[in-house]
């Protein structure tokens, strides 16, 4: 009786949080999560979903996106609930309190978000001991490092983290993209970048794999100058995209007009063409992970066959809970199946030579 109960404590909850403000409820989800009251997912993985990448195993494609556990409070629970891989963070080097409230804002109609946090968190010192006793993992963690709103020094602060994170972590990723720290778009250019990814080099020249995550607002030449940047500076993958400070047609939500990135199904199209971009720019030099509006197994397949090898959500995640992730990958294998594909690898980049030519202001 008990788990059935726990397994209804989600859908029962998602009704009582929408009534809470945006960060109360997410604050709530967290310890809720934390306790261990959202269950977990005891459905048998499929091998058809199952991939091999920078020698760790991935027994499905869909991850969380950073974002969610800032703070890695709940790492082990996230990860019963069936994702594939979890990444935490933003971290910091120090802690500090983000930007002022009212900084989250939930687009109702147009099932997305937008946020102007400014990397809330506890801060490095605080995280690595939760890290350190997490022990071995039944997925890939990985961690999303990023600056300081005061004092920061990007050649000093990234290599410093890089280097206390990775004995923890089976992955890194640069945030040189939230558009809520100022200045941290800047480190998108070549200089900055070939800078910190050398620097990173030095200090750890053993790191785990380094995945560098992009602006989803980024030109075609500046993101053709990025996927050249990586490559030389030795990352291994990028992810495809940060929250973006446009506002496409067609959004419904009063909110659509507050300031911060914004995600969830309006980004979709755009994170879709660009990951074809930089796939075809990276012909299959770097691991790619499509980030930006996937609420559906068809939208991960999408993803995949415009080059992506995994695929992270929040924003769905957010709207739907713990029940999205065993139905997305229900709905990715009846899509593979419906494809007359056998498995992720046969419908990776199927679409890239198309989709690369797609117009790219969408």
């Amino acid at each position: 009786m008990m788990a059935a109960m726990t397994h209804l404590f989600p859908a029962l909850a998602l009704p009582v949080l929408r009534r809470l403000g945006p960060e109360t409820a997410h604050a709530v989800a967290l310890r809720g999560l934390r306790l261990g009251l959202a269950g977990c997912d005891r459905a048998p993985a499929d091998p058809r979903l199952a991939q091999t990448l920078l020698g760790r195993r991935f027994p499905n494609p869909i991850g969380l996106a950073a974002g969610f556990d800032k703070n890695a409070i709940a790492v082990r629970p996230l990860m019963a609930l069936g994702f594939g891989f979890v990444e935490i963070g933003t971290v910091t080097p120090l802690a500090q309190p983000g930007n002022p409230p009212p900084r989250l804002f939930r687009l109702e109609a147009d099932r997305a978000l937008i946020n102007r946090l400014g990397f809330p968190g506890e801060g490095l010192a605080r995280i690595l001991p939760r890290l350190a006793a997490l022990g071995q993992r039944p997925v890939p963690l990985g961690a999303n490092i990023g600056l300081n709103k005061q004092g920061a020094v990007a050649e000093r602060d990234y290599p410093a983290l890089a280097a206390a994170l990775a004995p923890h972590v089976d992955y890194l990723t640069l945030n040189i993209s939230s558009p809520n720290t100022p200045g941290l778009r800047d480190l998108q250019a070549s200089g900055p970048l070939a800078a910190i990814l050398a620097a990173v080099a030095r200090a750890l020249p053993e790191a785990p794999p380094l995945f560098v995550k992009i602006a989803p607002d980024l030109g075609e030449d500046a993101l053709a100058a990025v996927v050249e940047t990586a490559l030389a500076g030795g990352a291994a993958g990028m992810i495809i995209a940060n929250t973006t400070i446009a506002r496409p047609e067609g959004l419904r939500s009063p909110q659509a007009g507050e300031k911060g990135g914004l995600s969830g199904p309006p980004l979709f199209a755009r994170a879709h063409v660009m990951l074809a971009r930089a796939a075809r720019l990276a012909a299959g030099r770097l691991i790619l992970v499509g980030c930006g509006g996937i609420g559906s197994g068809a939208e991960a397949l999408a993803m995949i066959r415009a080059g992506a090898h995994l695929v992270q959500l929040y924003t769905a995640f957010v709207y739907q809970g713990a029940a999205l992730i065993p139905r997305l990958r229900r709905e990715l294998v009846q899509a593979l199946e419906a494809g007359g594909l056998t498995n992720l690898e046969a419908a990776r980049g199927v679409d890239i030579a198309s989709l690369a030519e797609t117009s790219w202001n969408i």
